[in-house]
């Protein structure tokens, strides 16, 4: 059945001009950066690491920021690599083929892999800065970083005193509205959606999966385990992201 479901996406992704990604952290574990709710997952091993992804955790308990930095300075995220799963994408915007790249991920390996900044729709934000919660003023994370290196647990603003957070979106906070127009044009306009390493569980995210499906894409899905669209899917290929995409992708007429 695997077989047969990577026959017809490959047939698919031949004839389709307009392809959207959606990727999750999923596309990111084989670079070494654990995703949040897989069997090995963050948040399923530590259920309270979640309060530090939570804004009014954040902003309301000190200890919570302080892990928060302890968690950032130790993140494997720094050092991590895109893997092949990345650069598979980049060979389909090569290719001219990929009018968006929609990532939950806020680990910057789409950038990193060579992925068109003007393609990027990174609806979580990102981890590149650091923003102050009360003056709005951004920096680059690295300096925040460097200040926790150096001693302080939770650096505050240095314009105005207000608490730092890095540049994601956390639970409790608004999306950017621009990032959703995008993602919802994308979604509209495309003729397959290819959805990787998500669990298509986090809302308003996910919704772009059946919006595409209603304007007759393609629903093509890839990722370790099932996921909670996998019955709406056209085809839904399970196993390693960085294995699966590249070949799917190879396989396909340049």
């Amino acid at each position: 059945m695997q077989s047969h479901a990577f026959g017809q996406a490959r047939e698919w992704l031949d004839a389709a001009e307009r392809i959207v990604a959606l990727t999750g952290a999923g596309i990111s574990t084989d670079s070494g950066i654990p995703d949040f709710r897989g069997p090995n997952g963050v948040w399923t091993k530590n259920p309270a690491a979640e309060k530090t992804a939570t804004l009014s955790h954040y902003l309301s308990n000190p200890d919570v920021r302080k892990q928060a930095w302890r968690n950032r300075v130790e993140s494997p995220m720094w050092e991590a690599a895109p893997n092949a799963g990345h650069h598979a994408l980049v060979e389909l915007e090569r290719r001219g083929k990929l009018i968006a790249l929609i990532t939950q991920n806020v680990d910057g390996l789409h950038l990193k892999a060579g992925t068109d900044p003007d393609l990027l729709i990174e609806v979580h934000g990102n981890t590149r800065e650091v923003m102050c919660m009360q003056c709005d003023e951004r920096a680059p994370m690295e300096r925040a970083l460097d200040r926790v290196r150096a001693g302080e647990d939770d650096p505050p603003c240095r314009s105005c005193g207000g608490i730092l957070k890095s540049a994601t979106i956390s639970f409790g906070q608004s999306l950017v509205e621009n990032d959703l127009i995008r993602a919802d044009w994308a979604a509209r306009n495309c003729d397959l959606l290819l959805a990787v390493g998500s669990t298509l569980g986090v809302y308003p995210v996910a919704g772009v999966v059946p919006i595409a499906k209603r304007e007759g894409a393609r629903i093509v899905i890839i990722n370790a385990e099932p996921t909670e669209m996998d019955d709406i899917a056209d085809a839904v290929l399970q196993g390693s992201i960085s294995e699966v995409l590249p070949a799917l992708i190879a396989s396909a007429s340049p």
